[in-house]
């Protein structure tokens, strides 16, 4: 993805009206002319995603940050994190104790694919876009351990299973119906998917 084509996807990250009058007073403590913030993601695209928002002084602005302007003060955005902040909003809400600032980004898990993406990528990218979140309800997770490809079966992803999904008496049904549908849906040239778990583990299934 092109610098271009991430700035165009920035409009998508939002700073609410309330956290923008937060972050002035808070900015404005610093007594620092021209102090903004900078917005950014540790560890993109993955599991362990963090979405950080930092002080950024005239002399910390990163050259290849998007700059966006708001009222009181500018955002910087850090340029690889921009597609994984897609949606993302950052608010204030009041509370007996005074508030909290909240960061909001959907995006900030799932792995970015290109068209030269290889299979394992693909299917990681299916796998946390479209299965993880339906499985988080039931506090379960899926991943990809290997792709085996032979004469006898064609493409085949092998997944592992945990959280409540391991042990869960449910899971050849959520395999087939829900996992393997999906990734086909997404993958065509994947002819199945196999459960390498060990579910005789099930302190912990969501059933």
């Amino acid at each position: 993805m092109s610098t271009q084509e991430q700035q165009e996807q920035v409009p998508n990250l939002v700073i609410t009206t309330a956290a923008q009058e937060y972050l002035k007073e808070l900015l404005a403590k610093q007594e620092i002319e021209g102090i903004g913030v900078r917005i950014f993601v540790e560890s993109a695209g993955t599991a362990r995603a963090e979405c950080c928002m930092a002080y950024s002084a005239p002399e910390d602005v990163v050259p290849t940050d998007y700059r966006q302007d708001y009222a009181d003060f500018p955002a910087f955005i850090d340029t690889p994190s921009i597609p994984y902040l897609k949606d993302a909003v950052i608010d204030y809400n009041k509370d007996r104790f005074g508030g909290q600032l909240t960061f909001k980004a959907p995006n900030s898990k799932v792995p970015r694919v290109g068209p030269d993406a290889s299979i394992e990528e693909r299917i990681a990218y299916v796998l946390q876009a479209e299965i993880n979140p339906g499985l988080a309800g039931h506090g379960g997770s899926c991943s990809l351990l290997e792709v085996i490809d032979d004469s006898e079966h064609g493409l085949t992803a092998v997944l592992q299973f945990g959280g409540g999904c391991q042990g869960c008496s449910a899971i050849d049904v959520t395999l087939k119906q829900g996992v393997e549908t999906t990734l086909q849906a997404h993958i065509p040239e994947l002819k199945r998917v196999i459960d390498k778990t060990d579910h005789t583990q099930n302190d912990k299934a969501y059933m």
